[in-house]
């Protein structure tokens, strides 16, 4: 399966940035990729001035494009994400559509990202956006894909959520920062790759160093073995990668972590509400936890 990572540079106009990812999906076609992924936030700047006038309620502008390329070049696209108007709420989401242009997925980022690091970086996401409720995966002809945005993919739990469903590769449209970027980019996506043995897949902005938040870069792919095999800097590109999903099945059965799991000791488990989000503000609960369980003891 092969793959186009498209990384590119986000403006201050919403409509020239949707016009530049049609425009980076129609060059990347030429290579007749099976899956097209963008980055977070690819028709918005990642900052919260934007986030409000730039987003968009169900079947907005950037979601028409996303579709219309889809259908266009018979590709799977991973729409990064943009900012949804749900009511009075807005959700960071990342929306999937398939080759005929239907939309197959969405994903509400889950977990906020609310860092003040010394000397480095300060952001409280939570200050304009909603959080999703549920890990993703999805159902393609190639298997079962898994999606997250950014700083949800910090979470083990949500990533061996979405391997346990069968995903054989979790996409990550990320946006990560020149604070947190060198820091923990690759060795994030290496180990959850090797944790749940899935391929990762990271996608991000292009750097602009006179933006508000500057973007890592960076964009990523990595094998279940835990190896980096496609990587670009911080400059516009198109990352093209073939994924041997073989690949997946063959780890598993020579390095068997999911089966040999002690369930009767440990377990992540999902849990339900009528209203995530609120259940979560209001109590400091878990979208998902790891629970200790009892067995008869080994």
């Amino acid at each position: 399966m092969l793959i186009a990572i498209i990384q590119m540079k986000v403006g201050s106009d919403k409509n020239k940035n949707i016009e530049r990812a049609r425009e980076k999906m129609a060059e990347a076609a030429r290579m007749k990729p099976d899956v097209m992924v963008l980055p977070e936030m690819f028709c918005c700047p990642y900052s919260g001035k934007y986030f409000k006038d730039f987003g968009e309620g169900e079947s907005g502008p950037a979601q028409a494009a996303l579709s219309a390329s889809a259908r266009e070049h018979g590709v799977l696209v991973i729409g990064g994400s943009i900012p949804e108007l749900c009511g009075d709420r807005l959700y960071n989401t990342s929306y999937v559509y398939g080759e005929t242009g239907e939309l197959i997925a969405k994903h509400r980022k889950a977990h906020m990202f609310d860092a003040d690091v010394a000397g480095g970086i300060r952001f409280c996401e939570s200050d304009f956006f909603s959080s999703g409720d549920s890990a993703t995966t999805f159902a393609t002809r190639f298997g079962t894909f898994g999606l997250c945005v950014c700083f949800d993919f910090r979470f083990q739990e949500m990533a061996r959520i979405m391997a346990l469903r069968g995903a054989s590769v979790i996409f990550v449209p990320a946006a990560f920062n020149m604070t947190t970027g060198p820091a923990h980019w690759e060795t994030m996506f290496r180990q959850r790759a090797v944790d749940n043995q899935v391929f990762a897949v990271g996608a991000a902005p292009a750097r602009d160093t006179d933006a508000d938040y500057v973007s890592y870069g960076n964009s990523i792919a990595v094998n279940p073995w835990g190896e980096v095999i496609a990587r670009c800097g911080g400059d516009e590109a198109t990352l093209f990668a073939e994924l041997d999903l073989k690949l997946t099945d063959e780890i598993r059965r020579q390095l068997p972590i999911l089966d040999a799991r002690r369930t009767d000791m440990y377990e992540v488990t999902e849990s339900r509400g009528t209203d995530m989000h609120e259940v979560v503000k209001s109590r400091g609960m878990n979208k998902h936890e790891v629970t200790e369980t009892r067995g008869s003891g080994r």
